[in-house]
């Protein structure tokens, strides 16, 4: 099959909105010339196109392109994912959880990816928009109980000398597939991405309770300015005095 001829005809299909028969086109060049093929043409489709296909995630079906899908391309398509505007985040956490928790991927990886992208602190902030206060207490207590939550949130210099403790939970214990286990990762796998992501969560949740809705600000696309703690770059500083911090 020409693979050029294929790119047009999954654009044209996407475009129609006939995401079911663009996903059929992709998986039958896979079963007719196989994975590396699949992976070309993947490599070559905008990731606008790669988005429209692995959001509509199935969990009553496996789907080879959610299975094939680099984090590179992840990364390149979750990022853009808010240009739907589902204020549900029903897509945006079906799609994260189906591939960055696939059996032979690397979760670590998909999120690195993200976090080298602008936009991607700002996508994982959408994925736990619905669970803001457990994660505040995740970061404050290393638990996700909030039963004795106070309200209280740790300021950014407490964020950053915390950034590197030992867990209080293994990652065992939260390993739901799910949010639970995507905090535990971005926390003690990727700090720097897990502090981001907090401060985004923090202002799209104030911005919620002063009722400032994103799509009615044209101006304001909604992003929030995470310079000061880019990865890396902000937390160093705290590495060498929590080395020897255990909770």
């Amino acid at each position: 099959m020409n693979h050029l001829a294929l790119i047009a005809k999954t654009q044209s299909l996407i475009a129609a909105g006939d995401i079911v028969g663009a996903e059929s086109a992709l998986v039958e060049l896979a079963d007719t010339e196989g994975d590396a093929a699949l992976m070309v043409v993947l490599d070559q489709l905008p990731p606008k196109d790669i988005l429209a296909v692995i959001r509509e995630y199935d969990d009553s079906k496996e789907s080879v392109i959610n299975l094939m899908v680099t984090p590179a391309q992840f990364a390149r398509a979750v990022v853009i994912e808010k240009q739907y505007k589902d204020l549900t985040r029903t897509h945006l956490r079906g799609m994260v959880n189906s591939i960055i928790f696939r059996e032979d991927a690397d979760p670590v990886e998909f999120l690195n990816a993200m976090g080298d992208l602008d936009g991607g602190s700002e996508a994982l902030a959408d994925y736990f928009s619905e669970k803001w206060s457990r994660v505040e207490a995740f970061a404050r207590t290393g638990t996700f109980d909030t039963v004795e939550d106070d309200g209280e949130m740790l300021t950014e210099t407490a964020l950053l000398a915390s950034a590197y403790v030992k867990p209080r939970i293994e990652q065992d214990e939260v390993a739901d597939h799910d949010w639970m286990e995507l905090a535990w990762l971005l926390r003690h796998e990727c700090p720097d991405l897990f502090i981001e992501m907090l401060i985004v969560l923090r202002a799209k949740a104030r911005a919620h309770d002063l009722g400032l809705e994103e799509e009615e600000t044209e101006e304001d696309d909604g992003k929030v300015e995470t310079g000061d703690t880019d990865r890396g770059k902000a937390t160093p500083a705290a590495r060498e005095s929590d080395e020897e911090s255990a909770i």
